[in-house]
């Protein structure tokens, strides 16, 4: 049986934690919990915050998508908003609400990441080539995507000829 006055200060923990930023429901059932609320009080708080929509998984994946999509890859932001414990679906379904609005250009944004480390027409070694490749990698650009922008930047590796 869940107290009144546990209820009421889960809630209330709630609503503060909202009053600074967004959160998914699995977020803010994480810190609830982290508080060390019983589960019955936290499921009675997200319950609450949610008659009231202040929490609402659709909505944040649409404003983090609108923050970050020019700046990340859609695998990568998918990728975090999962983490974040927002459904695939809702999260696919955000991008491509927001991709119609929007319409990033996923090589524009790879060309940006590029040129904050290297200017088109540059010759790399082989160990400088491989880390690049690793960095865009690892920011979930695809390979092929990588190769061609390489090319069109006409950023290659040095061939030494001796």
């Amino acid at each position: 049986m869940l107290d009144l006055e546990e209820r009421n200060r889960a809630r209330k923990k709630a609503m503060r934690l909202l009053e600074h930023m967004d959160r998914t429901e699995k977020g803010l059932t994480d810190k609830l919990r982290q508080a060390e609320f019983s589960p019955e009080a936290v499921e009675d708080a997200i319950a609450y915050v949610k008659s009231y929509g202040y929490i609402n998984d659709a909505r944040y994946a649409r404003t983090y998508i609108s923050f970050r999509m020019e700046t990340r890859s859609r695998q990568k932001i998918l990728s975090e908003l999962q983490l974040k414990g927002v459904d695939r679906q809702i999260a696919l379904d955000a991008w491509n609400e927001m991709e119609e609005l929007m319409e990033p250009d996923e090589r524009e944004i790879l060309r940006r990441t590029i040129e904050k480390k290297y200017a088109p027409d540059t010759e790399l070694d082989e160990g400088q080539m491989r880390r690049l490749y690793g960095y865009l990698a690892r920011r979930a650009f695809r390979y092929e995507d990588i190769s061609h922008t390489l090319e069109e930047m006409n950023i290659r590796v040095k061939h030494d000829i001796e």
